[in-house]
């Protein structure tokens, strides 16, 4: 939540008293990577304390932070969220309105939720963590149609298309890979519904002074999505369970996958994951990665392009999610147990129940629908053509003996 446009100190009291606040003092906050972010201190306050966070929307227009004031007050009372203030000239208007704006950019006032960012997760904050992305998930299904309520997906391959030219090879092959083994899942047959798809621990806050670590609020409602549950399930995976190390001590990524079965103990006590969802998820897990991976590429882009420069810039390091999407890469690949054998037997007449007159062993595929897409690809060529229904898939465990008997 770097900082990218200035306001004075008089724009500031204008805009907070438009929603009901009395202004005293802005104090920039610099994490994150996507908006403006102020913490307001109010004539009431003491010195040093701040009781709403001021945010100026860079990307997102004023009719989707709208719709993101109508998530918050959703979830309000089943999870520690802040709703945005009404602004004030809009409580006798038939509806309420949460949104300013400033050069067509939206601005929200939200109270101030106690607790701090996490600087370490334990297994147990990753299980409340699983369990609150659970209800989220469920509460937001009452909101219908969901199309209605969540932002569009970001054009994420447009994104890839441009970085790949720039990438080693290696890197581009391993996004690729990635990309098309999430693209060759069934898709369709995965739930989905409204989704936070940031649910970093920075977007989280807790109480941890008590040595009862609980979660307090859960912030940033900007990328609400429709999107498939397993994602966000393996975005809030992807973070809670990795200790990023520092640049002392060498950038490094952890994954701990006791910290994932935690989040999934957590999330599965709220709504248990279909067989598919379990299935697909380490593929899910390194697809989130490259999309992160693409994120801060796009920032550092933006950043470039658009000339955003200064200490109030934090960027962060886009080969930590590269790092790890090969991590999960490796996993994905470790779990291959089976291959799809493709082969075209010349069947006289073409007809399956007379003899074989030329036989060939086109290809062994990772997935059905890869060896269906090689079906698709030789079945207009010369000769393939002539005997459409020679084609034929077999699945073969890896590493067992397929026949067993002699002949």
């Amino acid at each position: 939540m770097s900082v990218y446009t200035q306001l004075t100190d008089d724009q500031f009291a204008a805009f907070c008293q438009s929603f009901g606040v009395s202004f005293a003092r802005a104090i920039p906050i610099t994490q994150g990577v996507k908006n403006s972010n102020w913490f307001i201190q109010t004539t009431d306050d003491a010195d040093g304390s701040h009781s709403y966070v001021f945010t100026l929307f860079e990307e997102r227009p004023p009719s989707d932070i709208e719709k993101m004031a109508v998530i918050l007050n959703q979830l309000a009372g089943k999870l520690p969220v802040a709703a945005p203030l009404p602004v004030m000239s809009s409580k006798n208007e038939d509806t309420q309105r949460y949104v300013m704006r400033y050069e067509n950019k939206a601005i929200t006032v939200v109270p101030c939720l106690s607790g701090t960012h996490p600087t370490r997760n334990s297994a147990v904050m990753c299980r409340d963590m699983g369990a609150a992305l659970a209800v989220l998930h469920k509460t937001l299904q009452d909101l219908t149609p969901a199309e209605d309520y969540g932002v569009p997906l970001y054009p994420w391959a447009e994104v890839r298309d441009r970085e790949m030219q720039y990438m080693p090879s290696d890197e581009a092959m391993l996004m690729s890979d990635i990309w098309q083994a999430y693209s060759d899942l069934p898709l369709d047959t995965l739930p989905q519904g409204l989704c936070h798809l940031d649910m970093f621990a920075d977007n989280t806050l807790w109480d941890l002074q008590t040595g009862d670590e609980r979660l307090t609020g859960l912030l940033d409602f900007t990328e609400v999505s429709v999107e498939h549950y397993v994602m966000d399930i393996a975005i809030t995976i992807n973070d809670f369970c990795t200790t990023w190390g520092n640049a002392t001590e060498g950038e490094s990524v952890d994954f701990d996958r006791h910290k994932m079965r935690a989040f999934l103990e957590g999330y599965e006590s709220e709504r248990p994951l279909s067989a598919a969802e379990r299935r697909t998820l380490p593929i899910f897990l390194a697809k989130a990665a490259v999309i992160f991976w693409l994120l801060r590429l796009n920032v550092i882009h933006y950043n470039r392009t658009e000339g955003r420069t200064g200490d109030n810039i934090m960027v962060k390091n886009p080969d930590l999610m590269k790092r790890l999407a090969a991590y999960h890469w490796a996993n994905v690949e470790k779990a291959q147990n089976t291959v799809f054998v493709l082969e075209h037997a010349c069947y006289k007449d073409d007809d399956s129940n007379n003899d074989v007159e030329d036989f060939k062993l086109i290809g062994v595929f990772a997935t059905l629908q890869k060896a269906q897409a090689a079906i698709e690809q030789l079945k207009d060529q010369s000769g393939f053509k002539e005997y459409p229904n020679g084609f034929h898939i077999d699945e073969y465990p890896i590493g067992q003996i397929n026949w067993s008997q002699g002949f």
